[in-house]
């Protein structure tokens, strides 16, 4: 005979004991799956860490070894205030010293220029200007929303075939391969004077690049579109290319 639990209401109840065994599979099935999610992000974390390192192999100097280019490109980081913050003016402060040693003939301001971001683009050329890099010399990229974004841009808004990436050291390699993958022959120069000033600040900005390494491939793999503006001719005359 066909066992059941007893009767409440006209609704068979299931004894708990009987319920144990299901609850103990799904707990199961559950932490498995949480498992494998966190094997895979941690796979792809130390691939993307693999791969950029592999193609930003001898593309790395300082500023005294950077092979010369004629277009360099500054990447964004939030400003303060009508002024970049301490990490960002590093970043214009290699330009300034590449382009009076003559390594470079333009500079390419990449960032999120918006309220949110206190205007990024604004404050950078305003910033290299005030530093004696001649104002034609300086051009903006205001939709430069993330690395992706700025390299590809770079591409097709601005005509670079090849350039010098200024950032921080631990975001030089990703923004590099970056550029190689899609097809601009870049170098860079990475400063880490910030890192004796700020430790904490810029550890976390080499624990957070792990993470970008896997946002990185996903672009690179669906070709993803940034904003798209009409190609503009203004950078490679403000190098002299045209």
């Amino acid at each position: 005979m066909e066992r059941s639990g007893p009767s409440v209401g006209g609704v068979i109840v299931t004894p708990s004991s009987e319920r144990r065994p299901a609850l103990r599979v799904l707990r199961w099935l559950v932490l498995g799956g949480a498992v494998l999610v966190a094997a895979s992000v941690l796979g792809a974390m130390v691939l993307g860490s693999r791969h950029v390192s592999a193609v930003s192999a001898g593309r790395i100097f300082d500023v005294d070894g950077v092979p010369a280019r004629p277009i360099a490109m500054v990447l964004g980081a939030q400003a303060d205030a009508g002024r970049p913050s301490a990490f960002l003016a590093a970043r214009l402060d290699l330009a300034v010293e590449l382009y009076e040693k003559g390594r470079i003939r333009a500079v390419l301001v990449s960032g999120d220029n918006t309220p949110d971001s206190d205007f990024e683009t604004t404050v950078m050329r305003s910033y290299l200007i005030a530093q004696g890099i001649p104002r034609e010399r300086v051009v903006e990229d205001p939709a430069g929303f993330d690395t992706y974004d700025s390299c590809v841009r770079a591409r097709d808004v601005f005509g670079v075939e090849e350039m010098i990436i200024l950032t921080q050291l631990y975001h030089l390699e990703r923004a590099i391969a970056i550029c190689t993958d899609i097809g601009i022959d870049a170098v860079g120069v990475g400063d880490v004077s910030v890192r004796e000033k700020f430790p904490t600040l810029y550890a976390t900005g080499e624990r957070r690049e792990k993470a970008a390494n896997i946002k990185m491939a996903w672009d690179l793999l669906t070709r993803r579109t940034p904003r798209q503006d009409p190609f503009t001719p203004a950078l490679l005359e403000a190098a002299d290319e045209l």
